[in-house]
């Protein structure tokens, strides 16, 4: 087994190399030490190797494919100790939250030797089979990763194409059930209402009673996020009448900033001293208003933001939740692959808990 193992870290390189080389058009000798962990030298050699072959030429710092080179990628990560072909992941938006997801998903695929097809719905897409049927018809893809639309009249429509399609699929941050025996989908989720939990504990032990959740009107987390919201006030021991709840239409929306305004005021009228947002953008939204008020966050109103996507790069850095978006990538592909290796293995639905990064927008209230 010794004498094996640098044989099989070497294919795995090998195809993660040829992997970012097809998604980025180039790759970095810096980059690639972070995300395999292994000595410059190493890499090196193995470009080296590569160009040998024709599937690469070497530039200052990092390496560019050939001509044609990227159209040898399914026989090159075909190599002995890693799996060939594709997974094919399609999520509702490439700009916000799920890029980090599938950077774990690709990570994870290119240690078996594989590669992720990215392709990007939209929360208006009202049916996403015929995207996902020419992602099996004619990509060839061996697996698929997906954030369906679980709110329009063609969800369960997808979730039965899924069941009979004959792919292995993993969902990610989606339940869903196969009808008629009811029988939970194959996914990844992060526990949400567990992240509205963390949240509100972190508020109430700053001394903050008078308390306000938002929420995006169209997001299918929101639901899980005010349902642990509501446990926690209760376990808290806040009453209705210390919570303030409302939602916000899409930030596309024409009158998105007249409702975030007319929110503020109406959330400072029943006295509220601390707020939950989801997503960062809204919650930024919401404290550049109040700073333009003239109020000070966090001592008049602290602000936790739901997501952690830029929350860190913000004045104040926003307290927020951090779901585990690489890990929910990495885990949605591994299911996948441990489809592939046994299809008769039980459901395996991964449940991956958020964690609550506290930084400058929240702090006890100015009557603590």
């Amino acid at each position: 087994m010794t004498d094996q193992t640098p044989a099989l870290l070497a294919a795995e390189r090998r195809a993660h190399v040829l992997a970012s080389l097809e998604r980025d058009g180039a790759v970095r000798v810096a980059q690639l030490m972070d995300e395999l962990g292994v000595a410059p030298v190493t890499l090196r050699r193995d470009l080296a190797q590569m160009e040998r072959e024709g599937l690469l030429v070497r530039v200052h710092g990092g390496a560019v494919p050939t001509a044609g080179s990227l159209d040898e990628l399914d026989a090159a990560v075909s190599a002995p100790g890693t799996r060939a072909g594709s997974i094919a992941m399609l999520v509702p938006s490439l700009t916000f939250y799920y890029p980090t997801v599938v950077r774990g998903a690709e990570t994870e695929a290119a240690r078996h030797g594989m590669r992720v097809v990215v392709r990007g719905a939209s929360y208006e897409l009202q049916d996403e089979r015929p995207v996902l049927e020419r992602l099996v018809d004619t990509e060839g893809v061996r697996g698929l990763v997906l954030a369906p639309n679980t709110d329009t009249p063609h969800a369960q429509d997808v979730v039965q194409w899924l069941a009979e399609c004959g792919v292995p699929n993993v969902l990610v941050e989606r339940d869903a059930v196969v009808q008629p025996e009811g029988s939970p989908v194959e996914n990844v989720t992060t526990d949400h209402a567990l992240g509205a939990m963390l949240a509100a504990r972190h508020l109430a032990a700053l001394g903050h009673r008078r308390v306000g959740l938002i929420i995006a009107r169209d997001s299918p987390t929101s639901r899980k996020i005010a349902a642990g919201w509501h446990a926690a006030c209760a376990e808290l021991g806040l009453t209705p009448a210390d919570q303030f709840e409302t939602s916000l239409p899409p930030r596309t929306s024409p009158d998105f900033s007249d409702v975030v305004d007319s929110t503020l005021d109406a959330a400072l009228a029943n006295g509220v001293t601390a707020i939950l947002v989801h997503s960062d953008p809204e919650a930024m939204a919401f404290v550049d208003l109040a700073l333009n008020r003239g109020l000070s966050v966090p001592r008049d109103l602290s602000v936790v933001a739901y997501d952690d996507e830029v929350a860190e790069i913000f004045t104040p850095p926003l307290t927020a939740v951090c779901p585990p978006r690489v890990a929910v990538g990495r885990a949605a592909v591994d299911l996948v692959v441990r489809r592939l290796e046994d299809p008769t293995r039980p459901v395996h639905r991964v449940v991956l808990n958020p964690t609550l990064n506290v930084r400058g927008s929240t702090a006890p209230p100015r009557s603590a």
